[in-house]
């Protein structure tokens, strides 16, 4: 017998060409995600989605509301599948499908939310060029100071703290490749870069930042529900306007995400479902979840009801 459940709403770097195969055969509710989304934003998704070019898809602006979507389109199928939400979490842009689905965002709100905070970071980045990399299995205490010899080549922050042994940072070009050339020089860890275009939740995206502060403020919001954990503090917010705040402070400040795993858990959640195009967020949860924990991924759901729908009766 469980007790309750969370859907987990992955960000960018999830993103691939052809991620809608994943899905399954599309039910209204999915279809009618995609076709208000374009009609929305006069944007391709699903062209971009299914064909490309990896690079178009990668770029930030269209990114974000493309993942948006996705995440949204496996939660509809997760509910489909009969798989109901108690709390519900997601990783950076995944937390704008968590607030949609929590009641807290209207769907067109925050499609345009995604595509105007990606076309903010984009511009940030034009100004001062970065990357993100995961940092794997290395001391907190030794990669702080690592990070401290390597910012006299530029910002470089620690950008999500993911799990234990797993963080990600972010910053200027040269600062970030200097870190990781020490760390390999000193055989500490492993380093991963990440699929994104911009290095994000740090403070070379505080212009794009106090740019989307003036977007939100005109965008309703209501309490979420189910409990909705934020990325800023990793706790339950229940506050409209508090998550507004946050929903700033979150571009330029790190990704919380094992507090609020954590917090989940603390809650009595004990089956996360990961709603997104690839398995990176229930990996995380492994490493942080007690090994009692169901973790499973909607687009397994999704196969599995889909063979079940062809099945002679």
């Amino acid at each position: 017998m469980h007790g309750r459940t969370a859907f987990l709403f992955p960000g960018q770097g999830s993103q691939f060409v052809g991620m809608r195969a994943g899905l399954g055969s599309l039910q209204p509710a999915q279809r009618k995600l995609f076709e208000q989304a374009e009609a929305l934003l006069g944007l391709p998704l699903h062209r971009l989605i299914d064909e490309g070019p990896e690079a178009e898809l990668t770029r930030t602006s269209n990114a974000q509301p493309a993942l948006l979507v996705m995440d949204l389109a496996h939660a509809e199928g997760a509910r489909a599948a009969g798989r109901v939400a108690d709390v519900v979490l997601g990783h950076s842009l995944g937390e704008y499908a968590a607030l949609v689905w929590a009641g807290t965002l209207a769907l067109d709100d925050a499609l345009r939310l995604a595509r105007a905070r990606g076309r903010l970071m984009e511009e940030a980045v034009e100004r001062t060029p970065g990357r993100m990399v995961a940092v794997l299995k290395v001391p907190t205490d030794r990669l702080e100071a690592v990070l401290a010899e390597c910012r006299t080549h530029g910002v470089l922050e620690i950008a999500n703290y993911n799990a234990p042994g797993q963080l990600v940072l972010s910053g200027e070009t040269r600062a970030v490749e200097r870190a990781v050339e020490r760390l390999r020089s000193e055989r500490l860890g492993r380093t991963t870069p990440l699929n994104v275009a911009a290095p994000f939740h740090c403070s070379l995206m505080t212009p794009a930042a106090e740019a989307f502060r003036k977007t939100l403020l005109d965008v309703e919001l209501r309490p979420p529900q189910p409990v909705f954990i934020d990325n800023v503090t990793g706790r339950p917010e229940d506050d409209p306007e508090r998550i507004r705040r946050k929903l700033v402070q979150q571009m330029v400040q790190p990704v919380r995400w094992e507090t609020a795993v954590r917090s989940a858990l603390e809650l009595g959640v004990d089956r996360f479902l990961e709603c997104g195009p690839r398995a990176v967020l229930s990996g995380l949860v492994r490493r942080i979840a007690p090994p009692r924990t169901t973790i499973e991924r909607s687009e397994t759901l999704l196969v599995t009801s889909t063979a079940e729908a062809r099945e002679p009766r």
